[in-house]
């Protein structure tokens, strides 16, 4: 094991001591070798299976036999969470023949960032994640069920469920994916179709065309961004099946997949002989191994906060000093847009995780012995790939080495030598940057600085004609306590335009960027943010801001003693707490913890 890995790890796990153990002691207490509901009240058990049919009902007032939650985000808007429709039934069936009796336990809500970016209802997004995290619980707490099945891809949903998840932590889990759509058109052909639009060189028909050729079916959008990673990070926590993560929906080996998730989790209830209660499945060695992935694969930068909340519902403290730390030694082994111009379906075929986890595993650089939900406990099992023999689903080995090697590298021969993320800190604050989508020459800018408390003023002096020079845009108030913490996605065509025009820009926020951007460099994620006196608060029109991505300074260039002296700027931004819901979600805003807490409003560890 890489020294580097195993300090930090063993870092998190004494500075987690109190809560980790404070969390498996309140889990273990649920624990009964033997079905969840018995014990209930006649009533209570009643109504609980009193829309079920006679075998079901049989099944569930006897004590024998596991009863399986399904916690579902379908819709049929969402184009990744459409293919989940038919799930229950093929679930059910899978687990009725297994032995086992399955009930949808409950559906989440799941919106779509693509689809609400840069419109009010981006102010939900991420406080959507507790409220999911919430919902699951909620369904949970009825207390029937030996074991779950968590059904979501997309950005909040995930992590929002495996938070829930955790707080029934004694019970098994495993999430299952719905997989990506087919390729339509290139992601750099639809780039450049929005700086076109964003030129004014086309009309909104032909980039309705081409965004439609894009997202075109059933499935995952198919470039890496956060819901992409939400697969990558599933696998490398061992909660997926093996090489299961980018399998395409509505296909046969989809179906047998999700059929043998269904088979699998029965294995695992405290009934038989090999319980795994996801408590002990996400441990410190399996949130290491899921940072690792996110550098390794150049992931998005949502996890920064993802990652850290997640943990915390399992009592485990992990930091922003952690992935910074663990940058050093993680290769990039993966470019796949914005990273690079394949996409997700490229990536599966050039070998996609289990050539990841082969490269990981041989060089030292994750942890195998973890619990994982494989047929074998350990995530040598990770390096194993699905396929249909005669109809059967059989597992063979990955390749070891990739398939296209640029698409996924080596560790020997890496696309970089670190991964593809940094802390930054300075005078500004702590946030993060993602390099790993930018070339060379962007990597350090020095230029003054336009202030912008609503991405709207920006866009509109873009139109304007104002920008056009060397600049660092600094939005501010775009914090989880200012408005929710929205993706600011809707700046990149514009100043992708810039920065080919040959500008020095880059963005400087308290605020999130999508996991599909990366062009342009910048720093997100500050801390603290502006609504709470963060010293971005402090700048103004015309100071020079200097960011560093390689060596992780982000300053602005004054004084310290003149620079501490201003006071914070008061928050001008449009009115972003009323309407679209906004109202409703005011107890959100003020209690969200910073970004590198996590940006959580749960109490999840007391």
């Amino acid at each position: 094991m890489n020294p580097i890995i195993q300090s930090v790890t063993n870092e998190i796990i004494e500075r987690s001591h109190t809560t980790r153990s404070a969390y498996l002691k309140h889990v273990d207490t649920y624990t009964k070798k033997k079905p969840q509901r018995v014990g209930m009240g006649c009533a209570n058990l009643a109504h609980g299976f009193a829309a079920c049919d006679a075998e079901d009902k049989a099944d569930l007032t006897a004590d024998s036999k596991p009863n399986i939650a399904i916690v579902t985000s379908y819709n049929d808007m969402l184009s990744a969470h459409q293919p989940y429709k038919d799930y229950p039934d093929l679930i059910k069936a899978a687990i009725h023949e297994a032995g086992g009796v399955a009930q949808v336990a409950c559906g989440v809500p799941a919106m779509c960032d693509g689809i609400t970016q840069g419109q009010a209802g981006m102010e939900l997004s991420l406080f959507s994640r507790d409220l999911i995290a919430m919902t699951t619980a909620i369904g949970m707490s009825h207390n029937m069920f030996d074991g779950g099945l968590y059904l979501g891809v997309c950005d909040k949903i995930v992590p929002g469920l495996l938070i829930g998840a955790l707080s029934f932590g004694h019970l098994p889990a495993i999430f299952v994916p719905a997989g990506p759509m087919p390729s339509g058109i290139s992601n750099k052909e639809k780039a450049q179709a929005r700086q076109r639009y964003a030129l004014g060189e086309i009309g909104r028909e032909e980039l309705l065309a081409a965004e439609a050729a894009s997202y075109h079916s059933a499935g995952t959008c198919t470039f890496y961004g956060t819901a992409n990673t939400n697969q990558m990070m599933m696998e490398m926590l061992g909660l997926h099946l093996p090489c299961s993560s980018f399998v395409n929906p509505n296909t046969p080996l989809r179906d047998e997949l999700t059929k043998e998730a269904a088979r699998q989790i029965l294995k695992f209830t405290d009934l038989g002989n090999d319980y795994r209660p996801l408590a002990y499945v996400v441990d410190e060695k399996a949130i290491v191994n899921a940072v690792i992935g996110l550098l390794a694969t150049g992931g998005s930068t949502n996890h920064t906060m993802h990652l850290v909340a997640i943990a915390r519902a399992a009592g485990i403290n992990l930091n922003w000093d952690d992935f910074d730390r663990l940058s050093k030694v993680i290769p990039l082994l993966a470019k796949v847009y914005p990273n690079g111009s394949a996409d997700v379906n490229h990536f599966h075929a050039a070998g996609g995780m289990g050539v990841i986890i082969s490269q990981l595993l041989n060089n030292g650089l994750m942890h195998e012995d973890t619990i994982a939900v494989a047929n074998r406990r350990g995530m040598a099992s990770y390096c194993q790939e699905p396929k249909l023999r005669d109809d059967k689903l059989v597992w063979e080995a990955a390749p070891a080495e990739p398939l296209d090697l640029s698409v996924i590298s080596t560790v020997s021969k890496p696309f970089a030598e670190s991964g593809g993320l940094h802390v930054m800190k300075g005078n500004l604050g702590r946030g993060v940057s993602k390099l790993s989508a930018l070339d060379p020459e962007h990597l350090i800018v020095e230029a003054p600085a336009v202030v912008f408390d609503d991405q709207e003023d920006f866009l509109a002096a873009f139109r304007r004609g104002e920008l056009e020079k060397d600049f660092v845009a600094v939005i501010r108030f775009q914090g989880p306590r200012a408005n929710g913490m929205p993706e600011l996605h809707k700046l990149t065509p514009p100043m992708g335009v810039l920065q080919d025009k040959g500008f020095k820009v880059a963005l400087v926020t308290d605020g999130r960027m999508s996991g599909a951007s990366g062009k342009v460099p910048s720093v997100i994620h500050l801390c603290p943010e502006c609504e709470v006196g963060g010293p971005l608060a402090k700048v103004h029109n015309g100071d020079i801001i200097s960011l560093n991505l390689q060596t992780g300074d982000i300053n602005v260039l004054m004084n310290d003693e003149e620079f501490n002296a201003r006071v914070p700027a008061p928050n001008t931004a449009h009115n972003h707490h009323m309407g679209m819901g906004r109202e409703m979600f005011g107890h959100f805003r003020l209690g969200a913890s910073s970004a590198e807490t996590g940006a959580s409003n749960l109490f999840i560890v007391d």
